[in-house]
């Protein structure tokens, strides 16, 4: 990739810094550690994909890539940390002088969850909320794991009276949705994550953590 042969593209380049980090895109000043770029990745990768800007300070100063090295460190985390193996695009803008932004662009996976191998070899999946990478709720990983194995029972009368508690926008712990209808934990976490799989629920963040939540016609 060292010979990624930089293009005109100063205005696009700056309309997009001026856009600043969002749940779509992240500023990276310079790459080093692999594993917290994989991060980076599983969380736009399971979300609906976005782009690294690197050479673009947190602040958003157009720096300029300092090491071609950095584009090395993403393809790594990309195909070493993640899994499934993820496979970026990147491009290269010219702007004045020698000034160069790498745009690694991380498209949505077709298969979630994609998760990041953490010291000691555990799984762990991310999610894009504005511009931080959050860890998935457990319910939300076992919802994308249903989905990629097109499993699951057939949504019966248990399922929607689940789904009644849950009105477009509302969040309810898994924990009070059980109490509402007399059932264990364990069964109110099984449901959830069969109509979590069938889009009829979503997972909204409350600022700490994921809660399951109801769904609207633009989650679906």
């Amino acid at each position: 990739m060292k010979d990624l042969k930089a293009i005109r593209g100063a205005k696009l380049l700056r309309e997009m810094v001026a856009e600043g980090e969002h749940v779509c895109q992240d500023f990276k000043f310079a790459i080093s550690d692999a594993r917290k770029i994989a991060r980076s990745i599983s969380a736009f990768a399971n979300n609906s994909g976005g782009r690294l800007l690197i050479g673009v300070k947190d602040n958003g100063v157009i720096a300029g890539v300092r090491n071609e090295e950095d584009i090395y460190v993403v393809e790594q985390a990309a195909e070493r940390y993640c899994q499934p193996p993820q496979t970026p695009v990147f491009k290269a803008y010219r702007l004045e002088g020698t000034v160069r932004v790498i745009v690694a662009e991380i498209p949505k996976s077709v298969q979630r969850p994609v998760s990041v191998v953490e010291d000691g070899g555990q799984l762990k999946a991310y999610y894009r909320v504005a511009d931080e990478n959050i860890a998935a709720h457990p319910l939300m990983v076992r919802a994308w794991q249903m989905q990629a194995d097109s499993s699951g029972e057939a949504l019966g009368e248990r399922h929607y009276s689940m789904a009644a508690l849950y009105t477009p926008g509302t969040m309810l712990e898994a924990r009070s949705a059980a109490v509402a209808l007399h059932i264990s934990v364990e069964t109110a976490e099984e449901l959830i994550v069969r109509l979590a799989a069938a889009g009829l629920l979503t997972f909204g963040f409350d600022g700490t953590h994921f809660v399951p939540m109801g769904a609207d016609d633009n989650d679906l």
